[in-house]
């Protein structure tokens, strides 16, 4: 089934439709001319904003929604819990029920040319980064983001419905094995999603696979110095030769001088002259060897140029301009959650990111070190159990170094606790080690202590999923 076929006024319903990546599909379905509706437990600014569009939502998960909106499609998440009435209801009555994955993977059929931007960290960055490139170069994709972005006012641009889509690929349950792809990205390979992966094998060998779904005459883009990602590319033809494919035309980029490709030359797209101006790059990019153009970053962190060379690389396969690259990432500020200023609380700068991941967490405290302030504040609240314990030492020695640092428990939204892993084991063992880390009880233990400790001109460093970033708001709003 495509798209196409779904156009007669079907009807979808979306379990779970409050979610950032689900209420961006809602959109993406109705704009096609879909009937949209779903369900959510916990009513937000996304869920009213799909009311506003005309999009029903039920504030709960009952077969009765089912019922009396009789859709022909529902689709749901991996992370719904067994045993979801609606879903249950849905299958016992033939209903064609599928994961949110194989419905975005009907809408990437339905394009022409179609960015898939994939790899452990840095996505929703980079596929911002891209689509603001793009339209910036007069051409008008459809996106799909895994995080709020201020220039689309949510998390997807409506643009052309069959020329060009930008979408985030997620390796989560294999998600991205589901997409088909013009172009496609990988920012990099790292271990991560243990409950789907148990080694760092597994999750190279997926990446490899990952190069099925790119056409025969497509693109793939990747960093020069990732041994992951090399090792990836290595196992690609045992997956392409299979269907009959050949590779795709690869594109390298990296940083001039510090090492050459999977081709052993120089990255095609490098970075050059890089210096920091209040923690942000500016650089000169270079093409082939050649002078490209200079891009001056407006979010901090060395990693923010790895991302913007993935998407100036990935916008010029797909027709963008290096003046539309200059200008859009010079005014980018970056999505929801990633580097986000919210505010300040006692003169010191609040700033929220995503960063659960050890990997992420190095990347974000090198990044705020450049960023001009006095002490750093970091509190953290790790995601998931089962990577909290496969990562345990990697968690350790990411957040060692920190000044101080401040712990919410582990949150899950798909688990249930184990009770053989807490945050508390991390800050222990951390101080342990020498370090300085402290577990809290909860979230008014946190604010109550930081409203003793911090001083004008700090940084508060908020990392994790969005249950601790709302820590950022509630500071802000306190000042």
């Amino acid at each position: 089934m495509g798209m196409k076929e779904l156009l007669s006024g079907k009807k979808v319903f979306f379990v779970g439709i409050g979610g950032i990546s689900m209420s961006g599909l809602a959109r993406i379905a109705q704009n096609y001319g879909l009937v949209v509706a779903g369900s959510d437990m916990h009513p937000s600014e996304r869920t009213a904003e799909l009311e506003k569009i005309g999009i029903t939502v039920f504030g709960k998960h009952s077969e009765e929604n089912i019922i009396s909106f009789a859709p022909d499609i529902v689709v749901h998440t991996a992370a719904i819990l067994p045993g979801n009435p609606e879903l249950a209801y849905a299958r016992e009555h033939g209903l064609e029920v599928m994961e949110r994955s194989v419905f975005l993977g009907l809408i990437t059929k339905n394009f022409q040319n179609v960015i898939n931007v994939s790899g452990t960290h840095g996505k929703t960055t980079t596929t911002s980064m891209l689509s603001l490139i793009l339209l910036a170069s007069g051409l008008n994709p459809t996106v799909h983001l895994g995080a709020e972005l201020g220039a689309f006012g949510g998390s997807v641009h409506l643009g052309s419905k069959d020329q060009l889509l930008v979408s985030e690929a997620c390796e989560y349950h294999r998600s991205f094995l589901e997409f088909y792809s013009t172009i496609a990205a990988i920012t990099n390979i790292d271990h991560d999603h243990v409950d789907c992966y148990p080694t760092i094998d597994d999750v190279i060998d997926v990446f490899a696979q990952f190069s099925e779904k790119i056409s025969a005459d497509g693109n793939l883009v990747i960093p020069a110095g990732d041994k992951n990602v090399a090792e990836s590319v290595k196992r690609m033809p045992k997956y392409r030769d299979a269907l009959g494919l050949p590779m795709p035309h690869i594109t390298t980029t990296g940083f001039a001088g510090e090492g050459v490709d999977v081709y052993g030359r120089e990255p095609d797209f490098c970075a050059d002259n890089i210096e920091y101006k209040d923690g942000c790059a500016g650089f000169d990019v270079l093409y082939k060897g050649r002078p490209y153009t200079h891009i001056q970053l407006a979010i901090p962190g060395k990693h923010n140029v790895y991302n913007a060379l993935t998407a100036i690389a990935c916008a010029s396969l797909a027709g963008g301009t290096k003046e539309a690259a200059q200008r859009a990432l010079a005014e980018f500020t970056g999505a929801e959650g990633r580097f986000t200023i919210k505010g300040t609380f006692k003169g010191a700068k609040i700033v929220t990111d995503y960063a659960h991941h050890p990997s992420a967490a190095r990347a974000t405290l090198d990044a705020a070190s450049h960023v001009p302030h006095k002490k750093t504040w970091v509190v953290f609240q790790p995601l998931t159990f089962n990577r909290t314990q496969m990562l345990f030492e990697d968690y350790v020695t990411s957040l060692l170094p920190c000044e101080s640092v401040f712990f919410d428990e582990i949150f899950s939204d798909r688990e249930i606790n184990p009770g053989t892993i807490s945050s508390k084991d991390i800050a222990d063992e951390i101080n342990r080690r020498g370090g300085n880390a402290i577990f809290f009880p909860s979230k008014d233990a946190i604010v109550e202590k930081l409203s003793k400790c911090v001083q004008p001109d700090d940084m508060i460093l908020i990392l994790g999923p969005e249950d601790i970033r709302s820590l950022g708001d509630r500071l802000a709003a306190m000042e």
